[in-house]
């Protein structure tokens, strides 16, 4: 793949990609960085992709390893001070989005996906490499779970 099919593939997979990040990571400054960071890794090794019939997914897949990456990194920060409550820091408490950060991370990585990202179950699995089966079954466990928190929350 050159660097200009590259640029043509991409371009009208961007916005897709930056709804991933956006809710992998949670805020608009570090999606962008995120979705920086996977075209960069992704345009350095286009030239090793075989498939070019995966390239969505392959890009997804790339993007969901910086995301990963940045979590990682998050891990080991320590924040110094609390701030103030925030109009985006309420937009993030909202229950659908609590109750989707609370889950297993295999099993947020398919919801993600599937339904915020508008991604096939056949998409998903190629881009998690993982067995259609196995996506179809964690999606079920993922939504009963999300079920099970939402109606919990809603008694309270």
């Amino acid at each position: 793949m050159t660097e200009s099919d590259f640029v043509a593939r991409l371009e009208p997979l961007k916005a897709r990609l930056y709804r991933t990040a956006l809710l992998y990571l949670g805020g608009e400054a570090a999606a962008l960085d995120a979705v920086d960071e996977a075209v960069y890794r992704g345009l350095t090794g286009c030239k090793k992709l075989r498939e070019p019939d995966f390239f969505d997914t392959w890009m997804t897949r790339i993007l969901i390893n910086v995301c990963n990456d940045e979590l990682r990194r998050r891990k080991k920060e320590h924040p110094v001070e609390v701030l103030p409550e925030t109009a985006q820091e309420a937009f993030d408490s909202l229950p659908l989005r609590c109750a989707v950060e609370a889950l297993p991370p295999p099993l947020r990585a398919v919801i993600v996906l599937r339904f915020f990202a508008g991604y096939t179950l056949a998409e998903t699995a190629r881009a998690l490499d993982l067995p259609p089966g196995t996506v179809s079954t964690r999606q079920r466990k993922a939504l009963a779970l999300l079920r099970l928190e939402l109606s919990d929350s809603e008694e309270v």
